[in-house]
Parts: C-alpha cells; structure tokens; sequence
C-alpha cells in the first residue's frame, strides 16, 4: 500500500503565524492578569498654624523717679524774697535750686521747685516685678510618745532593664505577724528621721513710749519747738495777729531809733527792702522750721549770712514804708504765719 506523500510546509509562513500567535497570547494574558492601580485618596493637608509670636522680652528694671516736690508758679507781683519769706526759705537757696541768676528778675508764670534738688522721696515703680517663690519644707512639730514623721520617698530612678539584673523572686511562707515586720523592714530600709521643732517667735522689742512734748500751737512737737524766744523790742502791741484780716504778725509801737533786738539765735537769711510793705527788713532763720522777720526798721545793723544771737541789737526801730514808727514783727512755722505772742514770754 503506498503513502501519499504530502508537500513540505513552507518553513518561514509557518514561523510567521507562529510569532503571530504568541504575540496574541502574551497580550491576552496581560489583559487577564493586570489589575489597576489602588488609587488612595488623601485630604489636604491642614494649613499649618503661624508660628507663635515671640514672647516680649521682658522690659529693662526702670529706676524708681523721684516724686515731685511742693513747686510755686510766680504771679504779678511776686518776688523771690516774698515767695522765700511765704515758705520758710532763704531766697539764695530758692535761686539756686531753681537756676535764677539774678534774683530780682523772675517771670509770671514760671514754676519754682520749693525744695533742695534730690531730697525728694523716691516714688514706686509703676510694674511690679514677681518672682518664683520659695518653698520650704513644712515644719513639723515634734509631739511628745509620736513617731515622728516619715521622710518623703525619693523619686524612681529609671533604670537600663536590659543589662540590670533583678533579684530573684521571694519564696511564700505561711503569714505570721514576724514575717509581716521582716517584709516591711526589708521593703522600706529604715531612714534617719528628725523632728523640727517650731521656732519660738521672738519677743517684740520693748519700746518706752515717751510722752511727745505739745507745740505751742499745732500739737506737732520736735526738736525745732525747742526755742526760747524773747521780746524784739520793747512798746506797746499797737497791732495784734489776724488770720481773717491778714494781719501776719503783731505791731510794737515805739520810737525812732529804738534798739531792735534778735528774739531768738539764728542766721540772718535777708537784709534789705526787697518785700513790699516791709521797708527795711530782716528775717532770721532759727532752725528748719522756724523764722522770725523785723520790718519798718531805720537802720540794720547785721549782714545777710551772719549769725546772730537771742537779744543782740541787729535794728533800730523807723517807719521805713509805713506810717508810723513801729516794728511789725513775724514769726513763720514752715512759711506759716503764726501768732507771736504764743511764743514770747508774758510781757
């Protein structure tokens, strides 16, 4: 029986449909087996917060001001001397502190400090400053038969648990009121203890009140009070003290010429005729709050700056700006015009 033989395939058409069929297959199963992407959804992120505003940095300590003093504002008519004499001062004090050159020249309106550069008190500051306080530990005390307190445990240190090796574990035995205390005493190795006491206050300083001596007018007494004062001249008061008609201080009358006597130990702060209305005038400074003036003299005897004493002639008696002969005499508590005769002994 013969086999038909059949015609050798042509190899490269065969090669080709081979490739062909491959290529279809690869892509098939890329189709099969790929899968999309996760797609995740995310929300924005939230808009960060500003940066926090710099603390501010703490204000530099200001020193504390001085605290104004009593101050005067010159008005028409005013002078230096008479703006002295109304505050208990002396007027080359006032220039000075107050930078006036010449002391006859001032202005209305302008405003005098009435006290020495400095010698005001220091005011507070307007900030307070705080800081941390200081605990301290609380004081105990010690009663007597009372255990005393036990100390505060120290704080846990924390330790490296990998390399730190434990004890080994305790065995169990049966309780008993021993094995209570040998637990307790091997949980808590006992610590030295001490009571404080409560400190004892001290006593309050013993203080002798002293009885203040009374003033001759205000009640207010200090060592300035201390003057023993004594008639300026001798006459009859033809003019007496008025606080509701102006009248500063007392008239002696008497003649011209007439000795004119220191009534207490002083300083003489102003000669001259520099105040209306008092002619030929001086005033004498006896301590920080007492002065004394003598006006309507004819002559004067004594210099600005110089020392007098109780009953030393410094003027003879005129009617310098005034009508008669007289002496109109002053004595000013702190510039205060104060009735005389509650100074000077009975006549």
């Amino acid at each position: 029986m013969s086999v038909p033989i059949r015609p050798a395939p042509n190899l490269p058409h065969v090669l080709a449909r081979a490739a062909v069929i491959l290529a279809i297959a690869a892509v098939a199963g890329c189709a099969t087996r790929s899968t999309r992407a996760p797609v995740e959804e995310r929300a924005a992120p939230p808009p960060r917060p500003p940066a926090a505003a710099a603390a501010p940095s703490a204000a530099a300590p200001v020193a504390p001001e001085a605290a104004p003093g009593p101050t005067y504002t010159v008005k028409r008519g005013d002078t230096l001397y008479q703006i002295a004499l109304d505050a208990g001062l002396d007027y080359r004090e006032l220039a000075a502190w107050n930078n006036i050159e010449n002391v006859n020249i001032i202005r209305v309106g302008q405003v005098l400090r009435l006290t020495a550069p400095g010698s005001e008190p220091a005011a507070s500051p307007s900030g307070v400053t705080t800081a941390p306080l200081r605990t301290t530990p609380a004081v105990v005390e010690a009663k007597p038969g009372a255990p005393a307190p036990a100390a505060a445990a120290p704080a846990p240190v924390a330790r490296n648990t990998e390399n730190y090796k434990s004890q080994p574990k305790a065995f169990k035995e049966p309780y008993s009121e021993q094995a209570m205390r040998d637990a307790v005493h091997v949980a808590s190795p006992p610590q030295e203890q001490v009571a404080m006491a409560a400190p004892t206050p001290a006593p309050p300083p013993k203080v002798d009140a002293a009885p203040a001596r009374a003033g001759p007018n205000d009640g207010v007494a200090d060592d300035d009070d201390k003057l023993d004062w004594v008639w300026p001249a001798k006459g009859k008061v033809i003019g007496s003290f008025s606080e509701t008609a102006n009248l500063k201080g007392i008239d002696i009358g008497g003649t011209a010429g007439q000795p004119v006597f220191a009534s207490a130990s002083g300083t003489v702060v102003y000669a001259g005729t520099g105040l209306r209305g008092y002619g030929k005038l001086i005033i004498v400074k006896h301590n920080k709050t007492y002065l004394s003036a003598y006006a309507h003299n004819r002559d004067i005897l004594v210099k600005e700056g110089e020392t007098v004493t109780k009953g030393q002639k410094i003027a003879e008696m005129g009617n310098t700006d005034a009508t008669e002969v007289k002496l109109h005499f002053e004595i000013r508590r702190l510039g205060k015009p104060m009735d005389p005769t509650r100074y000077l002994p009975p006549a």
